[in-house]
């Protein structure tokens, strides 16, 4: 793939010399017979731009070898620098890492298993120098199980779509490009990195989505299991919560507060009436049960929304705290 023309364009946008222009995040996890040929092709596509980049690679827990493979490569690609983690934390933890060691203005993410092609990124920073804040890769003709990954994923995108309100046909494509001021302040957990477009979205970012190549896997296995489908939905359900309710919690809380006491209201007036104009005893019925279950309810839904109140305060007022532990910066220099 040739290099757009006018990619040229961000390298008048540089910034100091402890900043770069581009930087270039991959997850890794036991992905050590995929590295050394990641690096040469990745490398080999950032040489022919005009801009200042780094690459980082994040070892999330790797146990095969990979860290020492990165290592390696160090020695071969001066601008590479290695994350590891003390453990396997997950690829959103592996991401919002490099996004926090990075010193670019414009961050791409890529995964390191082959499947995403580096010379997809020129197009991807084609499309924000038109203007855009996000672009988001998108696997059109994905190579990978028909019914395990491409059907279940279809479907995953289409509801977290519906409910997100940003229309994207892959949300799981690893492959994307931000600028920096984007990402600023932006906390990563679960396996939230696919609904950093949606985080973005509540900026006011301007998204797009772009085909890119997708090819098989040739070297190890997937990490991807069917249970990570139940964790996407209820990060979407978080998200979603965060979209509407965050700030006011008490919203949510309250709401379910006031219907629980609605209903021990209406099964109270029944109880009495049944009681007054039937004469049924209250034993007879379980409607006594069901006016003191709603009522408790209710009750502790209004305190636990208050706690939560005192929580999203506390939250605004302290200091923010990674979701992951660094063991070692290798080749970051003073600066890091």
């Amino acid at each position: 793939m040739s290099m757009p023309a006018n990619i040229g364009a961000f390298a008048a946008a540089r910034r100091p010399a402890h900043r770069v222009a581009l930087s270039v995040i991959t997850p890794v996890y036991n992905e050590a017979g995929n590295i050394g040929i990641a690096c040469e092709k990745l490398f080999a596509v950032l040489e022919r731009l005009p801009l200042e980049s780094e690459v980082i690679a994040v070892n999330d827990g790797s146990q095969d070898g990979s860290l020492n493979e990165l290592i390696e490569q160090t020695t071969r690609f001066s601008h590479l620098k290695v994350i590891d983690l003390r453990r396997n934390y997950g690829q959103t933890a592996a991401i919002m890492a490099g996004i926090d060691h990075a010193l670019g203005d414009i961050i791409v993410t890529i995964d390191a298993d082959l499947q995403n092609d580096p010379e997809d990124i020129p197009a991807l920073l084609n499309k924000l120098q038109q203007g855009y804040d996000v672009v988001s890769g998108w696997r059109k003709e994905r190579q990978d199980s028909p019914f395990r990954r491409n059907l279940v994923s279809r479907v995953a995108n289409r509801v977290i779509s519906r409910i997100s309100g940003v229309p994207l046909n892959d949300y799981g494509c690893t492959l994307k490009a931000y600028r920096r001021d984007i990402l600023q302040g932006m906390r990563l957990y679960g396996e939230m990195h696919r609904f950093i477009p949606v985080y973005a979205s509540w900026m006011g970012a301007k998204i797009v989505e772009l085909p890119v190549s997708h090819h098989p896997r040739r070297i190890g296995h997937s990490k991807y299991r069917l249970e990570r489908i139940f964790k996407v939905v209820l990060d979407l359900i978080v998200v979603k919560f965060l979209d509407r309710h965050f700030v006011k919690p008490i919203y949510v809380f309250g709401g379910f507060a006031v219907f629980s006491f609605l209903l021990c209201t209406i099964s109270t007036l029944y109880m009495l009436y049944l009681k007054i104009f039937e004469g049924l005893s209250f034993i007879l019925t379980p409607l006594p049960l069901v006016s003191a279950m709603t009522f408790l309810v209710g009750f502790l839904s209004l305190l636990m929304g208050l706690l939560a109140e005192m929580l999203v305060r506390t939250y605004f007022e302290s200091q923010h705290r990674a979701a992951y532990l660094v063991r070692d910066l290798i080749n970051f220099g003073e600066a890091a």
